[in-house]
């Protein structure tokens, strides 16, 4: 009886590995792999003049993004150009201006190489109509050319944290005169490659 069963289980060897998948052993994992998302927050300093002059003003900003994301299975260089038409001033210091928005985000599934190079080379816009406008206008610094009035210092770089996209690595590009701040979350979202 025992001999029979031996046998039996014996005959469904060969029909496992048939199902198994081709070229992989069983009980063998995928490789995991990474993909990016990145989203942008726009918030005022407490001292910014927009705050402490046009509270519930309307604006809009818009900025420029140099974006550096290459490895073996996806390339991709290139100036993203969001613009937030319809902003409101909040009424204090703890809102945002732009709330969490997704910039840019990977399609493909890509062995893990660091995270992409992002730049914020460019700030702009205008808060408020008439006698009481501002102007935004602020660019990174570059060799050989004077230093902007408002200036726009990025990189700086944040706590990393988690909220319920996952976990993030934060970087801030901030504005010297007009106190602005573009926030950017860069997010590593684990795949099979």
């Amino acid at each position: 009886m025992r001999f029979r069963a031996f046998w039996r289980l014996l005959a469904l060897v060969p029909f496992t590995v048939a199902l198994a998948p081709g070229g992989t052993a069983l009980g063998a994992t995928a490789e995991l792999g990474v993909r990016h998302r990145i989203d942008v927050t726009i918030s005022a300093e407490p001292d910014a003049p927009i705050l402490s002059r046009l509270k519930g003003a309307k604006g809009e900003l818009s900025f420029t993004v140099r974006l550096s994301a290459n490895s073996k299975e996806s390339k991709f260089f290139g100036m993203l150009r969001p613009s937030f038409p319809d902003i409101f001033v909040p009424d204090g210091a703890g809102k945002a201006l732009v709330q969490q928005t997704k910039l840019w985000e990977e399609e493909v599934c890509h062995q893990r190489r660091g995270l992409p190079k992002v730049t914020v080379t460019q700030l702009s816009g205008h808060f408020a109509d008439g006698e009481g406008r501002i102007e935004i206008s602020a660019i990174n610094r570059h060799i050989g050319v004077l230093v902007p009035p408002d200036e726009l210092t990025p990189g700086i770089k944040l706590d990393p944290g988690s909220d319920s996209f996952g976990v993030f690595y934060a970087f801030r590009a901030q504005t010297r005169n007009s106190r602005l701040n573009v926030d950017l979350k860069i997010y590593p979202i684990d795949c099979f490659l």
